[in-house]
């Protein structure tokens, strides 16, 4: 069966606790599945390997964060964590990224490619996660600070992929103003 009947008082489980489908945790693990269904769609049109697997790899790290998120703030748990490891791979594919795609002098308007435009999608969906997180982190409702420190790297991350998959595809960014 795939569906339970239990949420249709508005009300969801976090692993402990029960609490309204609105709740800053069930609304931040879900902004997260959307950026991960995004990615989803990103990779499937991605035309290299190598931004295939970075994909995935986040995805992968997204589905822990979410196990995370779903823990409620009595649960003392440790297996579904974000690490100091992650936010360094993070910020490793990043900077080889960096050094690998140029950019153009000024702002960029996405959508010269699908792959490109679908993985800034999902940029922008991790950006509004990233403030979500961060209104839990500061309200105590989380404690892990890896957790934003990756969110906020994997918004770097998705925009110099996104610019790698336009260079792959031999695109010139799209200027965000004429002159």
């Amino acid at each position: 069966m795939f569906y339970t009947r239990k949420g249709d008082t508005g009300y969801t489980d976090l692993l402990g606790d029960r609490v309204p489908k609105y709740h800053a945790r069930p609304e931040t693990y879900g902004t997260i599945d959307e950026a991960t269904s995004f990615l989803g769609m990103a990779r499937a049109t991605a035309s290299t390997e190598r931004t295939k697997e970075v994909i995935l790899q986040v995805q992968r790290d997204l589905y822990l964060m979410m196990a995370e998120l779903a823990f409620s703030p009595e649960m003392e748990q440790h297996r579904f964590e974000m690490t100091q490891e992650h936010v360094d791979w993070i910020e490793k594919e990043t900077d080889q990224l960096s050094d690998e795609v140029e950019l153009p002098p000024h702002f960029i308007i996405p959508g010269d490619t699908i792959a490109g435009a679908t993985i800034d999608s999902a940029r922008g969906i991790i950006r509004r996660a990233e403030r979500l997180a961060v209104r839990l982190f500061h309200d105590d409702e989380i404690k892990n600070e890896r957790l934003i420190a990756y969110l906020n790297r994997l918004s770097s991350l998705l925009f110099i992929l996104a610019r790698y998959e336009d260079q792959v595809a031999g695109i010139i960014p799209t200027k965000a103003k004429q002159t």
